[in-house]
């Protein structure tokens, strides 16, 4: 469908000007002028009255009648299905994709959280200064931490690191857990 403007356009040729004052389609205009781009479509503020009452018509269908439409469009229309492609983990070999599932073990974790769990009383100011030194606390956040176990002193580290603060926070009287 094209738009019609009546705006008057002047358009030189070798000699002379001509002034054309009839009726000229949108797209040519486009040529002469770049005030307003051309119009999307769907932009349009006027919609045809059947379309309109066509989504009027489905949008008040159920979830099922729905996919009757569409399936009955799909036979109609001869639209085929398309199957989107999945992507499948390949196995190294053809021999490790046989092999039995008993044979997996779980990954091994390798991360752990240090949870301060209990504190004797005698040895509550090592651990404290422990805490301070191993957290990077100023003495009254550490004794406040100390004081309020169970807690998490530090997440997410190394296997060897977190054995390393266990056996260090152990000597001077925690109870730790790695979690």
């Amino acid at each position: 469908m094209l738009r019609y403007t009546s705006k008057l356009i002047n358009v030189t040729t070798t000699r002379q000007t001509i002034r054309m004052s009839s009726v000229v389609p949108m797209c040519t205009r486009r040529w002469y002028s770049t005030e307003q781009p051309l119009p999307t479509p769907g932009a349009c503020n006027t919609v045809d009255p059947k379309i309109s009452a066509i989504v009027d018509q489905i949008e008040g269908l159920t979830l099922l009648q729905t996919s009757e439409l569409v399936s009955q469009l799909k036979t109609r229309l001869n639209i085929q299905d398309i199957a989107m492609p999945v992507a499948m983990p390949t196995a190294p070999g053809g021999a490790a994709a046989s092999a039995p599932a008993e044979e997996e073990k779980p990954a091994e974790k390798t991360e752990f959280n240090i949870k301060i769990d209990k504190v004797d009383a005698a040895s509550k100011a090592k651990v404290i200064r422990e805490v301070k030194n191993l957290a990077g606390l100023n003495l009254v956040e550490a004794k406040k931490f100390v004081e309020s176990v169970p807690k998490v002193l530090k997440e997410s580290v190394p296997k060897e690191e977190a054995e390393k603060l266990k056996k260090a926070l152990e000597a001077v009287g925690a109870t730790v857990n790695l979690e």
